[in-house]
């Protein structure tokens, strides 16, 4: 059996347990990272240790596991998750399957913003306003590329093309900003630009685990709008959708999931390319389960990243944004030319 229908009165939702399947096992897989991650690292763990670190938050092991390793985990498990939903949402809408948060201007944006705070206001205002300008920034980057794509409405084709030039103008104002920036913001600058979640604590996991929530609520409200976004404007319009303010709607959802990643995290690029495509391999419909696999294998991908990037390279901890886009990069590639072909 493929797919089944719920029906309970005048409320009916159709699903597939194969799909649900897929996500219980993919959720399996995850945990099993998440274990790897909290038993590796230069203080290497056995079972044994693990979970006696896992008991005893006060022991040496203990602060290790639930000071340093598990919110880095948890973090770059919440930034993939909200990437991947974000590329999902908008290859959905923008019905491209190139579409990414960072591919149309949306995480240049936060990107351009992060680094502007970062060389003029991070001494007099401090850190904690950054993810803010970040957020900021994305949102302003959404909001004009929907604003120069606008012609008596706008279609999925121009976003995507002014989405591509407005990334490449924000990477430009970001290297500008880096040139005339001191040495010290742009060393620092870089690792948030390469994406990364060193020194995540609690009070980051937390941040970040509200945003998305208060994010998802919406979204969820909004997936039967999400499931006819891919269709043709008109036969649309003749099922009772408001196209444009729901497009509208959605873009700006998916700029705000891509911002508060990028202002927990730095720029991560790829993931919200990568997650959404594997999650179609495994669920062919549009809905809730092909998004919750977006959303996992965002997190995996991410979670990966910071675990190469932790334990292959010791005594050296690299920023794991670099294996994310060692692994997209490619994909894009392939993608693109499957795309051509």
């Amino acid at each position: 059996m493929t797919e089944c229908t719920l029906r309970l009165g005048r409320f009916s939702r159709r699903f597939s347990p194969t799909a649900w399947r897929r996500v219980a096992a993919l959720v399996l897989v995850i945990i099993v990272v998440l274990l790897l991650s909290l038993a590796l690292g230069r203080v290497m763990l056995g079972p044994g240790a693990l979970l006696e670190a896992l008991q005893q938050p006060d022991s040496p092991t203990g602060l290790i596991v639930q000071e340093l390793r598990l919110p880095r985990a948890l973090l770059a498990a919440l930034i993939g998750a909200a990437l991947g939903v974000a590329g999902w949402l908008l290859q959905q809408v923008m019905r491209n399957p190139l579409a990414s948060p960072d591919i149309i201007g949306v995480t240049s944006g936060a990107s351009a913003a992060a680094v502007s705070y970062l060389a003029w206001l991070a001494a007099p205002l401090g850190m904690a306003g950054l993810p803010v300008a970040a957020m900021l920034g994305a949102m302003g980057a959404a909001l004009a590329v929907y604003a120069l794509a606008w012609s008596h409405g706008v279609t999925p084709l121009r976003l995507v093309l002014t989405g591509i030039g407005m990334a490449a103008a924000l990477g430009a104002v970001t290297t500008m900003v880096l040139a005339i920036s001191p040495l010290t913001t742009t060393l620092s600058a870089y690792v948030w630009l390469t994406g990364s979640v060193y020194g995540a604590g609690w009070s980051d996991v937390t941040g970040l685990a509200l945003w998305c929530a208060a994010l998802l609520v919406p979204l969820a409200a909004l997936m039967r709008t999400v499931v006819l976004a891919p269709l043709d404007d008109a036969l649309a319009t003749g099922l009772g959708l408001a196209v444009q303010r729901h497009r509208a709607g959605l873009l700006a959802l998916a700029a705000a999931l891509a911002g508060v990643a990028v202002a927990w995290g730095g720029a991560f690029v790829f993931v919200g390319l990568v997650a959404p495509h594997l999650a179609r391999r495994l669920s062919r419909f549009p809905g809730t389960a092909q998004m919750v696999l977006a959303l996992l294998f965002g997190a995996l991908l991410v979670m990966l990243a910071d675990l190469v990037a932790r334990t292959l390279f010791l005594p050296l901890d690299l920023p794991a944004g670099i294996f994310v886009a060692a692994l997209g990069a490619p994909f894009f590639l392939a993608l693109l030319i499957r795309e051509v072909r």
